[in-house]
């Protein structure tokens, strides 16, 4: 009983709009450029590990900062407007054959570009003067 959710329907339906109009191939193109270039910039940090590098993935950086716990990492960078995730992202086998409890996980999309990956490894470098 009540109201249907009319708000949620008109919202799909916008969104559907929307989303025909984007072009796929220059998205996926801009989301692996952004994927390489993160993988770059997070590679130059000496005490971060990248975890999953194969070549073909999903346009997301998983990471861990030894001695460094991967909420604690989102929390720092919170502050600087940074967002992440962390835990074990529905991959608890997969981590414990890894050997790790927690990942850090920034994703890539349309709406970022370099200068978002720029200012992750600025404020993961911050977090590492505070800790080493």
């Amino acid at each position: 009983a009540g109201t249907p959710n009319i708000t949620n329907v008109i919202a799909s339906g916008a969104a559907v709009e929307f989303m025909q109009k984007l072009d796929w191939e220059e998205i996926h193109n801009h989301e692996n450029t952004l994927l390489k270039y993160a993988t770059e910039q997070l590679s130059c940090i000496k005490q971060l590990r990248l975890i999953g590098t194969a070549e073909h993935k999903s346009n997301v950086a998983s990471f861990v900062i030894d001695q460094v716990h991967a909420q604690d990492i989102a929390t720092f960078i919170s502050h600087y407007g940074i967002a992440i995730r962390t835990g074990h992202h529905c991959t608890q086998p997969v981590m414990k054959k890894m050997g790790v409890a927690a990942t850090a996980r920034a994703s890539m999309t349309i709406y970022n570009d370099k200068q978002d990956i720029d200012r992750l490894t600025q404020t993961l470098n911050k977090l590492i003067e505070l800790y080493f």
